[in-house]
């Protein structure tokens, strides 16, 4: 019920900023951390949002809104890197699997049909340097909670580009 509270708490006071308009980035997240940075930029140029509420492998909420102006200075490496380490269906196949839970290597390589160890741990590798997979204790690979509503948004985003979804 606190969550709850909090989320909604958080959800008011980004509208009276849009309200306001002192938009450049505004995150708000339910677990540690709760509400994102916000800092301010004049003469907006709109904005894009985004958020979602999911229950994979655990509660996660997350809401974002970001100047759509400073979307277009947003420094290009560690984008590119993201959409990258992505774009390789094994990879995608292996943040799905992640989406769900923690998982061993040899739960993801059982679940993504990779044949060959070599092959997954390049996989992973190129996934932990876009900081997209983290890898813990024991060789299990997890989804960092803040991370589980932008890797889903960014796969519905790029169905829709590729007109899957109409």
């Amino acid at each position: 019920m606190n969550d709850e509270y909090e989320a909604r708490l958080a959800d008011l006071e980004r509208r009276v900023r849009i309200l306001e308009g002192d938009a450049t980035r505004r995150g708000a997240g339910d677990g540690p951390g709760g509400t994102g940075p916000v800092a301010d930029v004049a003469g907006s140029t709109g904005s894009v949002t985004y958020g979602g509420f999911v229950s994979l492998h655990g509660h996660v909420r997350w809401n974002i809104e970001y100047d759509a102006g400073a979307s277009l200075a947003l420094d290009p490496v560690p984008v590119a890197a993201v959409l990258d380490a992505l774009g390789n269906p094994a990879r995608l196949a292996i943040v799905r699997t992640l989406l769900r839970g923690p998982a061993t290597a040899t739960e993801l390589q059982d679940a993504t049909d990779l044949t060959s160890t070599g092959r997954l741990y390049h996989h992973l590798r190129a996934l932990s340097a876009a900081r997209v997979v983290e890898q813990g204790s024991r060789n299990r690979y997890r989804i960092a909670p803040e991370k589980v509503v932008p890797l889903l948004v960014l796969t519905v985003a790029a169905a829709d580009v590729g007109e899957q979804l109409r």
